[in-house]
């Protein structure tokens, strides 16, 4: 027997390849901001052996912290393609490092590229550059990812509910991941409670902090606030602890600087059902 039952881990022996091709579960780890040096390092070191000891199938992070806190490059955004994450999300900072805008412009007709699998916000304008959905498929299952951005203390921005529904209409993968952008947890867990049923998971990214409420909402939507920061936990959000106290004792300006130490992996791991998209499952997962 290669697989058990939903939730239950492989039996030895058997490889991850054959192990997907005999079941109906698949496994989704999605990777929470990763910020700056610290957080390329963590994932460098410890996503090999996740991927191996959770058995999973299809790898998502947030990177839009990646460049010393502030952005991703394209060579930043190709590194952690050649590490094995499959599709990478962004939020507010994505424009920070302007190459990102030539990058998403070299996409060029390539639906599966490296370019096209990095994602800004859906509900920015239409014109910018870049996109918000991908579709893809992984051992054969199609998945697609959603990329939006809250409004509530953040820029305006189009309404994502409503981008949400428009893009649904579109969308022809059953598993469907979700990963929102946003300040607000009451706009994020509002948004999962609108797309539950419809999505097969909805985790929110942005405010560096890991939530403890994940769950499977009751239409099968696997659902947390905010999946936490990938990167320095020995300072404040990512940023040197000094700098920002700083700044609160003063309100001068600071050039913020990412800090060193304490450096964490947290993510979520995800079961969904292939032939529907359901969600079965949600665990949390912090590594140093």
């Amino acid at each position: 027997m290669y697989w058990c039952s939903v939730g239950l881990p492989f039996c030895a022996g058997k490889s991850a390849d054959f192990a997907w091709y005999h079941r109906n579960t698949v496994r989704i780890l999605f990777i929470g901001d990763i910020f700056g040096r610290p957080g390329r390092s963590v994932v460098r070191e410890r996503l090999k052996d996740l991927v191996r000891d959770h058995q999973i199938d299809l790898v998502l992070a947030n990177g839009e912290n990646a460049a010393a806190g502030f952005g991703i490059t394209p060579q930043l955004a190709e590194d952690f393609f050649d590490l094995g994450i499959d599709v990478l999300t962004t939020g507010n900072h994505v424009w920070d490092k302007r190459e990102i805008v030539d990058y998403f412009a070299s996409v060029d007709g390539d639906a599966h590229g490296p370019a096209r699998r990095v994602l800004r916000p859906a509900n920015y304008a239409s014109d910018l550059p870049g996109r918000g959905v991908y579709e893809g498929r992984k051992n054969n299952v199609p998945y697609a990812v959603m990329n939006l951005q809250g409004r509530i203390f953040m820029a305006s921005n189009d309404d994502p509910f409503r981008t949400a529904d428009r893009l649904l209409e579109q969308i022809k993968a059953k598993i469907i991941f979700v990963d929102v952008h946003a300040e607000a947890t009451s706009e994020k867990i509002a948004l999962g409670w609108y797309l539950d049923g419809r999505v097969t998971a909805l985790v929110g990214t942005h405010t560096h902090v890991p939530t403890a409420d994940e769950r499977v909402l009751p239409g099968g939507t696997a659902y947390i606030t905010d999946v936490g920061m990938t990167g320095p936990y020995d300072g404040v959000i990512g940023v040197k602890k000094e700098l920002v106290i700083g700044r609160f004792l003063n309100n001068m300006p600071v050039r913020f600087e990412p800090a060193t130490g304490d450096a964490r992996l947290c993510a979520v791991v995800v079961d969904c059902d292939d032939a529907t998209g359901k969600a079965s499952s949600i665990r949390r997962v912090m590594v140093s």
